[in-house]
């Protein structure tokens, strides 16, 4: 039999797996991967044009519109009335790029008075409308 000089054990089968040709195949295919590797990421070299760009740096205006304690209305803090709002909000719409939209209100303002203004500049598709607040006390 195979791998036996004994015998007395000539019979039995032997149970030890060879795994010299194995540790030898894996080491071409090893050396096989390592030659061919660089060879597989190699590129097409290309002479790219250049271009050049600059930023946008367009910011868009920023409007403020205030209300005070008693509901009198600012425009970017010039005293205005309802009527000349909804036509300046309305005008500003209209801006290429569009202002950013600032509402400013007094504790006691009443929030019909903020919900009409913010209803005027949704009717007009103002995009950016912002609530501003100071920030309070943590208690």
């Amino acid at each position: 039999m195979i791998g036996s000089f004994d015998e007395n054990n000539a019979s039995r089968p032997m149970s030890e797996i060879n795994v010299t040709p194995l540790v030898d195949v894996m080491l071409v295919l090893l050396v096989v991967f390592i030659v061919t590797a660089p060879l597989l990421t190699q590129s097409i070299k290309i002479n790219l044009p250049q271009a050049s760009t600059q930023a946008n740096n367009d910011k868009p205006e920023t409007i403020t519109v205030a209300i005070d304690g008693n509901g009198q209305l600012f425009w970017n803090n010039t005293p205005i009335d309802r009527a000349a709002l909804a036509l300046n909000i309305e005008t500003a719409a209209k801006q290429l790029p569009q202002p950013t939209l600032h509402v400013r209100a007094d504790r006691d303002t009443r929030y019909q008075v903020i919900a009409d203004i913010m209803a005027q500049a949704n009717r007009a598709r103002i995009e950016r409308v912002g609530l501003v607040t100071q920030p309070g006390e943590n208690k």
